[in-house]
């Protein structure tokens, strides 16, 4: 799996929640639907996830920073957490991209930080590349998730050419052979936020649940501080 994620910038990994443990966080997301939840333009998401203790208890699960700490180290931590759902009545279309943002504490302008945001009542910073260099993004899957309902796309070993514009994401989308990563439920995704990823609409009425969650092995300079630190 390090090997993976170091040359392609992802994997993935089966089994890692139980069907108990998947009906429970079903129930647990269910609970804290209306916080945080955004469904404009058909879009579902529950950001802040961290907010949650039961989601900060899952982060801290001996199985999750198994796979997390050998690549960011035994002190890395959840730094964010979104929740994302695929279903008839929210059923969108991700073009290609990276994830560049970051949640913080406090806006404080500093070098190599910018553009600056707000979600969901959250300040969310883009930082510079060393800072997403040092992350993984492990994606939890809630249900089994394929080409018809969504699965992520990728476009392997894309994580090593830093930041890219418009024009240099158009260019790799089109010349370079993308990779569909299936995930059953239980099972996870590990990504770097700098992959190129997307997704297309899902074809299946069935859930396309995913807990997104943000892990970082560095701190920030200049006084910055990252929303969360589980």
């Amino acid at each position: 799996m390090n090997n993976a994620i170091k040359e392609h910038g992802f994997a993935f990994v089966p089994d890692v929640l139980s069907q108990k443990q998947i009906e429970n966080l079903h129930q647990i997301v269910g609970e804290i639907e209306g916080a945080g939840v955004s469904k404009r333009e058909n879009v579902f998401a529950i950001r802040n996830l961290l907010d949650h203790s039961e989601i900060q208890n899952l982060a801290r699960q001996s199985e999750i920073r198994a796979l997390v700490e050998p690549i960011l180290g035994a002190n890395c931590f959840a730094a964010r957490g979104i929740f994302f759902d695929k279903t008839p009545d929210a059923n969108w279309k991700v073009p290609w991209h990276q994830d560049l943002s970051i949640a913080v504490q406090n806006k404080i302008e500093s070098e190599g930080f910018g553009p600056w945001s707000e979600k969901a009542g959250a300040i969310h910073v883009q930082p510079p590349r060393e800072i997403l260099e040092q992350m993984l993004t492990i994606r939890l899957h809630l249900d089994p998730c394929d080409a018809d309902n969504g699965a992520l796309r990728v476009i392997p070993n894309s994580h090593v050419l830093g930041k890219l514009d418009s024009a240099q994401i158009a260019l790799n989308s089109t010349t370079v052979e993308e990779v569909v990563v299936p995930v059953p439920a239980g099972g996870a995704m590990l990504m770097r936020p700098l992959l190129l990823h997307a997704s297309s609409p899902s074809k299946s009425p069935a859930h396309r649940r995913v807990i997104h969650l943000e892990f970082a092995g560095v701190e920030l300079p200049a006084g910055l501080s990252w929303l969360h630190w589980i």
